[in-house]
């Protein structure tokens, strides 16, 4: 049960008569009801409101539920007089309160703002009777100006205007509303709506009783709000702490028997030359070695941190003067960082090639299969493995990088909010942030032997979907 439920609930308890006792002291509603007429009476007589038609008399089956003895069912017309406001111009309402604008200007869904004049002054409640949130119940006091969508509740014979308020906002009257594109309420129906009415002194202490649970009621909502927004990060808070376990190396245990990330350096040391000597790969200039303040955290002894480029075969970005594409759709596709989602490539808003530009830009990237395509302009970080089938290029937002380690280990490091956030921090540009291609061949990972890295892909693809049903849930 949230915080507008028990709110709900205790409305409820009170218009039923069973939030406060009955004391026979206090008289019965009869003997108000008495004074309402007598007032509403005399004030029609010196025609300060108008005489309006009688109410239908109450029968046995309108009333929803039994009341005390001395409490009354009556119809709103019986015991308030309803009158809606003013049309005024929207010109006329200024959006904050000035020397000039001093009044509040209320509407059918509170406050819309403030004017020069007043059409109405004393404490009444208020009922929105235009918008969505028509039924709805504000207060206003001192001079203001209700519109045409605003409905003045006269109260009479003392009636105690916050007990009003209450009952009028447990009466739900939104359920009045006429069902259309712009609901309203229609003065003429709100005067027929049955509402319980206590003896004058029952009231007061009906809304004493109220006031006393509503500093628990915020506290209680202020509680709910905070669970509700723990809830809604806890999914992807959980994921970042799974992800960064893993590249911390506590994830999974370490095993002797699978050796260090050294003798994994010494396998892709001696495959990229065996590439380079075939000329399969060009060879690369020496990269900086890694200083102890590039180290984010302590890794295992078999671990090593490593530059990205000392992994790889090829990390590359797409084209930085992309061609224009044709007009009509075609099988083969220029990408871009918007169409790379995590895990996934969306193949909507691609760029459509002629198969002679597609070829030449081919060559710059030659995406193939196993492939993990990287967003480096705009949305910074976003990685999936390429699965293979398509005929794809790309723009300079999008690197694609081969790699001699486990492509979804390393698809997992790039996901990390370690590098993320070390990316935002070190992106460059202003309009459309950038993280180039030098920065991204230097990027410090961490690598764990071959055997490990599989494991550690295992573990996560247990535990990530947990991620994403918690995500799912209401």
């Amino acid at each position: 049960m949230n915080a507008q439920d028990l709110r709900n609930s205790i409305l409820q308890r009170a218009i039923e008569g069973k939030l406060v006792p009955q004391r026979d002291e206090e008289g019965t509603s009869k003997e108000l009801l008495q004074e309402i007429r007598a007032e509403k009476a005399r004030l029609i007589k010196e025609k300060k409101i108008k005489k309006t038609k009688p109410l239908p008399a109450i029968t046995e089956d309108e009333k929803p539920f039994e009341l005390p003895e001395s409490w009354e069912w009556v119809r709103l017309g019986e015991i308030f007089f309803l009158q809606a406001g003013r049309n005024i111009k929207a010109a006329e309402i200024n959006v904050e309160s000035t020397e000039s604008y001093q009044y509040p200007c209320y509407g059918g869904n509170g406050i819309r703002g403030f004017v020069k004049f007043f059409n109405a002054e004393g404490d009444f409640p208020i009922i929105g009777r235009q918008g969505a949130l028509c039924g709805n119940i504000n207060r206003a006091t001192g001079k203001f100006y209700a519109t045409e969508h605003a409905v003045l509740t006269h109260t009479f014979a003392s009636t105690d205007v916050s007990w009003a308020c209450y009952f009028l906002t447990a009466l739900n009257l939104n359920q009045y509303a006429t069902a259309t594109a712009q609901p309203g309420l229609a003065v003429s129906k709100i005067n027929h709506v049955l509402i319980p009415l206590p003896p004058l002194a029952e009231q007061k202490r009906i809304v004493a009783k109220i006031e006393t649970f509503l500093p628990d009621l915020a506290a209680y909502d202020d509680a709910q709000t905070e669970l509700h927004t723990l809830t809604q990060r806890f999914p992807d808070d959980m994921k970042k702490s799974l992800l960064q376990y893993a590249i911390e190396g506590k994830l999974v245990p370490q095993r002797a028997e699978e050796g260090t990330a050294k003798d994994l350096l010494r396998e892709i040391q001696t495959e990229k030359a065996r590439l380079i000597k075939e000329k399969k790969i060009k060879k690369t200039k020496p990269l900086p070695a890694i200083t102890d303040d590039e180290k984010p955290f302590d890794l295992p002894e078999s671990w090593e941190w490593v530059r990205l480029q000392s992994i790889c075969t090829k990390i590359i970005d797409g084209d930085h003067n992309p061609p224009v594409g044709i007009g009509c759709e075609s099988k083969y596709l220029m990408l871009s960082a918007q169409n790379i989602n995590n895990d996934t490539i969306n193949f909507e808003r691609v760029r459509y090639l002629d198969e002679e530009t597609f070829k030449k830009e081919d060559l710059r990237t030659k995406a193939t299969k196993g492939d993990i395509f990287f967003t480096i302009v705009g949305t910074l970080g976003r990685s999936c493995v390429y699965e293979g089938g398509s005929n794809i290029c790309f723009q300079r937002s999008v690197s694609v990088i081969t790699t001699l380690i486990y492509n979804y280990y390393l698809k997992y490091v790039l996901d990390s909010y370690f590098i993320r956030n070390y990316m935002e921090l070190n992106a460059k540009g202003t309009a459309q942030k950038g993280f180039y291609l030098k920065q991204v061949n230097n990027l410090c990972i961490p690598l764990p032997p071959l055997a490990e890295q599989h494991r550690i892909v295992a573990r996560l693809e247990e535990l990530l979907p947990l991620c994403q049903q918690l995500d799912a849930q209401p």
